[in-house]
């Protein structure tokens, strides 16, 4: 299992995207699945870097770790933030032209639509979201 230990600012993504994609690159992961994955990783981080510890600065811990035959890979995001499940909004309606849909959750949506398995809980303080792909 590698870990990535780093602030909790948009500015750090593509430090966090160049972690993933180094791991992917390592599991000779297929090009339209890392895409998929660095997709989530962005959304899933921006969404820590704004929301978990606003106004304020925290830290992130990204998990990345595959099955032992490198079929699966697992990422795990946790942070101290404020607790939020994002898995519990309500996703949206796409069949609504874009003008008339709810703002938000549409981020999300495709982590949930693009992962195989994406899941939340709040344990010893802390959100800790695990999103899986298999390769």
């Amino acid at each position: 299992m590698k870990k990535l230990n780093i602030e909790a600012k948009t500015e750090n993504l593509d430090q966090v995207l160049a972690f993933v994609e180094e791991q992917l690159d390592e599991l000779d992961c297929p090009p339209a699945k890392s895409i998929q994955i660095s997709v989530a990783v962005e959304e899933v981080f921006v969404n820590i870097s704004n929301y978990a510890y606003s106004p304020s600065v925290g830290q992130a811990e990204i998990f990345f770790d595959h099955t032992d035959d490198s079929k699966e890979m697992i990422m795990t995001f946790t942070d101290s933030g404020v607790p939020f499940n994002p898995l519990e909004r309500e996703d949206p309606d796409v069949t609504l032209p874009a003008e008339q849909r709810q703002i938000g959750g549409l981020g999300i949506f495709m982590v949930k639509k693009s992962m195989d398995d994406v899941k939340y809980e709040y344990k010893d303080g802390k959100n800790i979201l695990t999103i899986r792909k298999f390769l």
